[in-house]
């Protein structure tokens, strides 16, 4: 986190963290659009299903290894991007939901006591 003197650090625009994470599928999309690319001409290069394909870039579906590699291999953007994307993306979900963070709390009081 970076800290100036006399601001508020949650007031610094590298600081801020987004309400709603960004699945990485809306990355992908952005990315196809910027290239002219059509999600039929990459799911068709990938050899998935266009429905498939449509699936992950409207978060519907995770990003797995294999994806990330078929992407990797079709588009030249490292497959470790979008598993660590799609990794960050679980963990701010599951952050976000408070019946699963209540259940870590209880397993964090009773860990202390073991």
């Amino acid at each position: 986190m970076i800290e100036i003197p006399g601001i508020d650090p949650n007031m610094i625009a590298n600081n801020l963290v987004p309400s709603q994470p960004t699945h990485p599928g809306e990355v992908l999309r952005d990315e196809i659009e910027s290239r002219g690319i059509t999600q039929t001409k990459l799911a068709n290069e990938i050899g998935v299903r266009v429905s498939l394909l449509n699936e992950l870039i409207n978060g519907k579906r995770n990003f797995t290894i294999e994806y990330a590699m078929m992407i990797e291999a079709a588009l030249g953007i490292d497959a470790d991007f979008w598993v660590r994307m799609q990794a960050n993306y679980d963990r701010k979900m599951a952050n976000l939901n408070k019946k699963f963070m209540d259940k870590i709390s209880n397993i964090r009081r009773i860990a202390v006591v073991l």
